[in-house]
């Protein structure tokens, strides 16, 4: 099995459609030849195997673990920043609250995929 390499991806492998698989393949990954060709069905399994994800126990595949860990770090730093700001600077306190509830959701997207 290859080396473990690291794709940012939108959704979750499983979601894209044939032809966003093909391009990705065309465009990230160019180990594997003759993608152009492939259904689904078959550049699934090709991507996982050259990305090096395998399958966990629960069914899921762990593809985001890491960018869940990186966005879950962010939030705790905004948090610890929206606690020294003080009361009466009341936009930058909003400010940082919408940035954590977008964070916060799109961690819950990222695990839910």
């Amino acid at each position: 099995m290859n080396e473990e390499r690291k794709i940012e991806l939108k959704k979750p492998l499983d979601k894209m459609t044939a032809k966003e698989l093909r391009q990705l393949c065309m465009d990230k990954i160019p180990e594997i030849t003759g993608a152009s060709g492939m259904s689904k069905e078959e550049l699934l399994p090709a991507i996982k195997n050259e990305l090096g994800i395998t399958e966990d126990e629960s069914g899921k595949t762990g593809a985001y673990k890491d960018q869940i860990r990186d966005l879950k770090t962010r939030l705790k730093d905004l948090q610890a920043r929206r606690l020294e700001i003080p009361k009466s600077r009341r936009k930058q306190r909003t400010i940082l609250r919408k940035k954590i509830h977008n964070l916060k959701k799109h961690t819950r997207r990222l695990s839910a995929a």
